[in-house]
């Protein structure tokens, strides 16, 4: 039994890398019971970043620590997207500088975790529901400092801002964004624009294209 908890705790420690977090899910999928878990955070080998997170004791971790154990370890369809994805890939530089808001898409009725959603990360998190995209289609795998998580590309990330018009963005904008996108793949964006269920943005990326 010794040796099996110790290969856990070894297992649990080459998971938490420098900035990571693992959830509640993977620590019972390692085979990590209730119990253990409560041992590991009385000795000092976790600290809970509220009910379902964990990371290492005076690790600092960031909002894309929490996204890739979110997206990886609980398997929940999220990911980064709008104008936080255009803006990890150099797009954007010059569009709401002030700006510190994470967005946020998942499928329709997909809920964050609860620890996820009240910890602060310095950021606002806006989070959108919704089906106008299939899942599927145009997202990629970007590291941001250090650490993997699963981001639109541009031609997905414009549509999504898209689709937060006139209520978050104006149009303008949106379409100031667009004249930066030099290099959309054509391709891509007909196959999304295919598969787009929305009306509104179909229309509004055909005019300002």
């Amino acid at each position: 039994m010794a040796t099996q908890n110790e290969y856990k705790l070894k297992t649990l420690f080459k998971e938490l890398q420098p900035g990571c977090i693992v959830t509640s899910v993977w620590l019972s999928e390692m085979g990590i019971s209730k119990d253990l878990k409560n041992y590991y955070l009385k000795s000092g080998w976790l600290e809970a970043l509220g009910r379902g997170g964990y990371k290492k004791p005076g690790d600092h971790v960031e909002w894309q620590g929490a996204l890739n154990a979110i997206q990886k370890q609980s398997g929940t369809k999220v990911h980064v997207g709008g104008l936080t994805a255009l803006s990890l890939q150099g797009f954007s530089h010059y569009f709401r500088l002030s700006s510190e808001t994470l967005y946020l898409y998942t499928p329709a009725n997909t809920k964050l975790p609860k620890w996820f959603s009240d910890y602060n990360w310095n950021y606002k998190l806006f989070h959108k529901q919704s089906n106008f995209l299939p899942d599927n289609i145009g997202l990629r795998q970007m590291e941001v400092k250090s650490i993997l998580v699963k981001i639109s590309t541009p031609e997905r990330a414009i549509l999504e801002c898209l689709i937060l018009t006139p209520q978050i963005f104006d149009l303008v904008e949106c379409y100031q964004l667009l004249e930066g996108l030099v290099n959309l793949k054509p391709k891509l964006i007909a196959e999304l624009l295919t598969h787009c269920n929305s009306v509104k943005v179909k229309r509004l990326f055909l005019y300002m294209a």
